[in-house]
C-alpha cells in the first residue's frame, strides 16, 4: 500500500488504484444464510455514494459526531469509510443523544431516537434491501443511497490528525487508525497482498475493527466477515475456510 496514506479513506483510494477487481469484503450472516462479496471497486462505489449522502443530504461536516449503531456487517464497513471520507467522527455504539447524527440498525431504533439530528436506518436485509415501511423519524438508507453520485470529493480536506473514530470509549485520529492497523495487522496473520482473514469478531472493539476491516485494508488483503459465526458448526467453518481460501482466522 502507499506509504503516504494517512486516513482509512486514503487506504481505500490506494487499494482502488492498485487492483479494483480483487475481493475486499466477503460477508456472511449465519443466521440468514446471506453471502455478499464486494470487490474493491464495488465497495468503493458504496462508500462514495454513502459519503455523498452524508455530506450532501445529511449536511454532515468535518468534526461532526455520528453514532454508529450497527453490528459487524458489510454496510457498517461502508459507513466507517464514508465517515473517514467526509471527516466525520464515527462513534461506534456511541450515545445518540450526544451525537450530531445517528445511523441505526433495525434493533436499535428506539435508542437512536435520542439523537436530535439527522437519523438514518438500515434494515440490514440481504442485498441491501429496504424496510417494508420506513421507520418514523428516519431516512431509509436503502431508499436514499442508490441515487447518490458514484464519485465523491469532500468540501474540505480531511485532516488526518483530527478525531476520526471512537470505539469502546477510546478516540483515534485517522492517522492513528492507519498506523495501528499497519503495526498490528501482522499479529493477525495479515502478511500483505493475498492475505485473507476470516473474522467473527464484532465491530464494538478496536480488535474487532482491526480484524474485520482496517487490518485487511491496510495490508492489501481481504476479509471474510462473519456475523453470527457461533451458529456455524466446526466442520462447516473448516469448509468455509477452504472454499474462501482463508489464510488466517480471528474469532
Amino acid at each position: 500500500m502507499n506509504a503516504t496514506d494517512r486516513t482509512p479513506a486514503d487506504l481505500l483510494r490506494s487499494a482502488l488504484a492498485a487492483d479494483p477487481a480483487r475481493p475486499l469484503v466477503t460477508f456472511y450472516d449465519d443466521a440468514t444464510g446471506e453471502r455478499v462479496e464486494l470487490s474493491v471497486a464495488t465497495f468503493a462505489n458504496w462508500v462514495a455514494k454513502t459519503a455523498n449522502l452524508l455530506q450532501g443530504d445529511l449536511a454532515a461536516e468535518p468534526g461532526d459526531r455520528l453514532a454508529l449503531l450497527l453490528p459487524a456487517h458489510w454496510q457498517t464497513a461502508v459507513w466507517l469509510l464514508a465517515c473517514s471520507s467526509v471527516g466525520v467522527v464515527a462513534d461506534v455504539a456511541g450515545d445518540p443523544g450526544a451525537a450530531d447524527l445517528v445511523v441505526s440498525g433495525p434493533d436499535t431504533l428506539e435508542e437512536a431516537r435520542a439523537c436530535s439530528g439527522e437519523r438514518v436506518a438500515l434494515a440490514l436485509r440481504p442485498l441491501g434491501g429496504r424496510f417494508p415501511q420506513t421507520p418514523a423519524g428516519f431516512a431509509d438508507y436503502a431508499v436514499e443511497v442508490p441515487s447518490q453520485g458514484d464519485r465523491f470529493a469532500p468540501f474540505a480536506p480531511v485532516d488526518p490528525e483530527e478525531p476520526a473514530l471512537i470505539v469502546a470509549g477510546r478516540e483515534f485520529s485517522g492517522a492513528e487508525v492507519v498506523e495501528r492497523a499497519r503495526a498490528e495487522a501482522g499479529d493477525l496473520g495479515l502478511t500483505g497482498p493475498g492475505s485473507r482473514l476470516l473474522s467473527g469478531a464484532g465491530y464494538d472493539t478496536w480488535e474487532g475493527l482491526l480484524a474485520g476491516l482496517y487490518g485487511p485494508l491496510a495490508t492489501g488483503g481481504s476479509v471474510v466477515l462473519c456475523r453470527h459465526l457461533d451458529r456455524l458448526a466446526e466442520d462447516a467453518l473448516a469448509k468455509r475456510v477452504e472454499s474462501e481460501r482463508v489464510t488466517a482466522v480471528s474469532r
